[in-house]
């Protein structure tokens, strides 16, 4: 059933031996085997084009209550495990998340929890809870996943960065205006978030449409653009929540902070509904959003001081 699910799923035995580690050829056995005793077949299965492998139509109707079934299956293994102290959390989220915020942080969750095992899973694209087997995640957008509980974790900003050696030299940049001719470093990893603010966005609340974008350092990963800037390479338009460690240790300046840039999107803690019970999710669900208030509370303290 695993292998007929698959390679319904990829429309490919090729891909679903690899994702069910066996080789196509004992996939397609088992999909045999399957039809065989059914005493129908599955797939209708062409020589050339994209589509080789088609389900049929009953086999479509089934589909999803064999995938219900496969999910209700690892659900009730999973509350079987209980009980167990140890146990494998499988956690979803950005390459630059993990490396700018989760990864700094996660000590203090390996030590209130020392018996979970936590698995980053870190991906730029969306991934597949159930074929995947993620237990939770940490999405950025508007909030709305099929099929996924989204809790709000974090709140953006975004606004201009810079080494501090930028500043030591000859360079003025008291104003917004002051960045024509400047080296703006864009974040491509941005591009597929409808409404995320781009340096034009940035430039135009500011009254300097007039400053060319067109140029500049382009990279497509949050993380690397902050890396960018670091070294000297140009201004970073920054997500306030990548960069708070490398302002907080003056590795990055802010510039122009009286200008603000709110994101519309947002970081979220997103986990199947059916398994929002399950003790090491709610704990470390919870880890997250303690960790996320406790920032919002210093970031308020500061401004209080200030």
């Amino acid at each position: 059933m695993r292998a007929f699910e698959a390679s319904a799923r990829h429309q490919s035995f090729s891909a679903a031996a690899a994702e069910l580690n066996v080789t196509p050829a004992a996939v397609g056995q088992l999909v045999r085997t399957l039809e065989n005793w059914l005493g129908t077949p599955l797939f209708l299965r062409g020589n050339s084009g994209r589509a080789r492998l088609v389900p049929t139509e009953a086999a479509e109707r089934a589909l999803p209550d064999i995938r219900a079934g496969f999910d209700r299956l690892a659900l009730g293994l999973e509350r079987l495990r209980e009980g167990s102290a140890n146990g494998v959390l499988t956690v979803a989220v950005s390459p630059a998340f993990a490396a700018k915020w989760l990864l700094p942080r996660i000590e203090s969750f390996q030590t209130a929890w020392p018996e979970t095992d936590v698995r980053l899973d870190t991906n730029l694209k969306p991934v597949d809870f159930v074929a995947q087997r993620i237990d939770i995640g940490v999405r950025y957008g508007a909030g709305n996943w099929a099929g996924l509980s989204a809790d709000k974790l974090m709140d953006e900003q975004v606004y201009p960065v810079c080494s501090p050696k930028l500043l030591r030299g000859h360079r003025r940049l008291k104003k917004p205006q002051d960045l024509a001719g400047e080296t703006l470093i864009h974040d491509l990893s941005m591009d597929s978030h409808t409404g995320f603010p781009t340096w034009d966005t940035w430039l135009q609340k500011t009254g300097s449409a007039k400053i060319s974008t067109t140029r500049g350092m382009k990279i497509n990963n949050s993380a690397a653009v902050l890396q960018a800037a670091i070294d000297g390479h140009g201004i970073a338009l920054a997500r306030s929540v990548m960069a708070r460690d490398d302002l907080a240790t003056g590795r990055l300046v802010r510039l122009f902070p009286e200008v603000s840039c709110a994101s519309p999107l947002a970081y979220y803690i997103v986990y199947r509904a059916e398994c929002s019970t399950l003790p090491r999710l709610a704990a470390f669900r919870d880890w997250l959003l303690q960790e996320a208030a406790q920032e919002l509370t210093g970031r308020a303290s500061s401004v209080a001081r200030r």
